[in-house]
């Protein structure tokens, strides 16, 4: 960095050199016809040029690799910030907004850098530089310097006004076309199912068009700027060969020191002309900076503790103890005065309504979010208490909605277990009810998975994030209606299969199928943010009316029985 701002320093300086040795050249050697005297003045422009030449040369070399290795550092510092975040912060930025800082945002900064190493340091110098020259070549004429910089600093700065909100709308715009456009390519099977593509297709145009307004509005402020400023310089020009050439008639100035300040006037203008130039990004960079500030000032919800308690031996028992959770500023808790255990060894069901705070549960267990109030212990140890990934460590976790990585079969089981052997897998696949379905894929395990597995149907996603979870040999594993898309014969089949495997581990199963868990050890009903029953299946058919009733729903009486 340092040796980039002295070459910097060096390119300005030979080219304030340069007007003066043309000047010299001029007076004292093509009007005196001083041959010799031209040669040697010739070669010192000459290398004054090389100079300049080289130095630009390694100024945007450097300026790049500073820049470019800025971006990925603000990358990096960005993308880890948001694996902090908990649940909380990434509903508050949105996904579409969090993929715009990372790489638009950070893309504009970068620019910014770049172009200010090479152009934003090197103008001040120059201008200031050609300023002092100008005046030390002729002190009459000074007086158009003193007209022109007042009028052309007044007329960027009343168009910057204009523009920096502008710039801030239309990254706001961006992230909105982010997120229409992730909507439309995740929901084009609905879209279509629906006949809903012209209105999409509007919507999105919508979006687009208020992006080119937008865009739009900037350029033409653009628009109107460059020509004042160009208009600024020929005028300004003009002015300096009119008072000259009366100059240079009257004997006050010579030719060489009139072609001199008029090459450090288009010197003071052209690093005007760069600050304009600056003026297009830096705006919209302030504006992208503010966003990424924002993502790396934001502290999670959910913070790691500095100083762990760590358990030797992890058995998986869980309890809740009066376990409150609601979102700042609700009126109404998500979940109130929760309290019961699961057990390793045994399978813990939890059901209720829609809405009834079912995956709010389990995300508390994982701390995706925190508890408002009461404690969830694991092991015996409060889980803020413990380290996030070692709490991790005990979980292995199937999602209510199966996410597979855009990878091969094998590695994103291995996602469970690094270092799992092609047959912890397939026994894994086997008890997930996946093995029959992955043999008949042409490369089998090395099969290639399209991003969020759109390539395999629900049910065989739900099994290969079931063996995901299985390949982690986890003390805790929390499936979050991970039956729902398997038919009723798989999902038999399933339960089957895991109880044997599962005689260590605590589960909890959430679900909304009756008959996936109407066998369980335990089953927690939820209704309005409480637990309104809790037993066996049998206990709560004759305790619990809601629990009741959610089974009539879906069973007759003599299957429930």
């Amino acid at each position: 960095m340092v040796f980039t701002l002295i070459l910097l320093a060096i390119q300005a300086i030979a080219n304030l050199y340069l007007p003066a040795l043309n000047a010299d050249l001029i007076n004292k050697g093509v009007a005196t016809g001083d041959i010799s005297y031209i040669w040697h003045i010739g070669l010192w422009m000459v290398l004054s040029a090389v100079l300049v030449l080289v130095a630009s040369l390694i100024v945007a070399y450097l300026s790049a690799q500073i820049s470019m290795g800025f971006g990925r550092d603000v990358r990096h510092e960005v993308f880890t910030a948001v694996e902090r975040f908990s649940a909380r912060e990434l509903n508050q930025f949105g996904a579409p907004s969090l993929i715009t800082r990372n790489t638009n945002d950070v893309q504009q900064v970068q620019m910014v850098l770049f172009t200010g190493l090479t152009m934003m340091i090197s103008a001040p110098i120059t201008g200031v530089g050609a300023l002092i020259m100008a005046v030390k070549t002729n002190v009459q004429m000074s007086w158009i310097l003193v007209v022109v910089i007042p009028i052309t600093s007044l007329v960027i700065w009343i168009l910057l006004r204009r523009v920096v909100p502008l710039f801030r709308l239309m990254q706001v715009r961006i992230d909105r076309i982010n997120l229409v456009l992730r909507e439309q390519i995740s929901g084009i099977r609905v879209i279509r199912a629906f006949v809903r593509t012209e209105r999409e297709e509007s919507r999105f145009n919508d979006a687009n068009t208020d992006l080119l307004d937008n865009t739009l509005k900037v350029t033409r402020t653009f628009s109107v700027m460059f020509p004042l400023l160009g208009l600024i310089l020929n005028l300004s020009s003009v002015a300096v060969i009119w008072i000259g050439a009366h100059l240079v008639g009257n004997g006050s100035m010579s030719i060489g020191s009139l072609t001199a300040f008029l090459a450090y006037l288009l010197q003071i203008l052209s690093s005007v002309m760069m600050a304009v130039m600056m003026s297009l990004m830096i705006p919209r960079a302030a504006t992208s900076a503010e966003r990424i500030q924002e993502v790396l000032r934001t502290n999670t919800s959910v913070v790691d503790n500095p100083e762990p308690v760590t358990t030797e031996n992890s058995t998986g028992l869980i309890e809740f103890r009066d376990v409150e959770f609601r979102y700042p500023g609700a009126q109404h808790p998500v979940l109130e005065n929760i309290s019961f255990t699961a057990q390793p060894g045994k399978i813990t069901a939890i059901v209720g309504s829609t809405g009834s705070g079912k995956t709010t549960l389990l995300n508390l267990i994982t701390r995706l979010i925190d508890v408002s109030g009461g404690s969830i212990l694991i092991d015996g140890v409060d889980v803020r208490e413990q380290s996030l990934e070692g709490l991790w460590q005990k979980i292995g976790l199937v999602p209510q909605r199966a996410f597979l990585f855009g990878t091969t079969i094998a590695e994103n089981l291995r996602y469970g277990d690094a270092n799992a052997t092609d047959e912890q897998l397939w026994h894994a696949l086997e008890i997930a009810q996946a093995r029959d379905f992955v043999l008949d894929l042409p490369d089998q395990l090395e099969t290639v998975i399209s991003q969020g597995g759109t390539n395999l149907s629900g049910g065989q996603r739900q099994r290969i994030s079931i063996a995901r979870a299985l390949v982690k040999k986890a003390s805790i594993y929390l499936l979050d209606d991970s039956f729902s898309a398997l038919d009723y014969s798989t999902d038999a089949k399933l339960r089957m299969a895991l109880e044997p495997e599962l005689t260590q581990s605590t589960v909890i199963i959430v679900g909304q199928r009756v008959s996936s868990i109407m066998h369980a050890d335990q089953i927690l009903v939820l209704d309005e943010a409480r637990v309104v029953g809790i037993g066996t299946h049998a206990q709560l058919m004759e305790a619990c009316q809601t629990y009741k009733e959610i089974v009539l729903s879906q069973l007759s009486p003599q299957e429930a029985s």
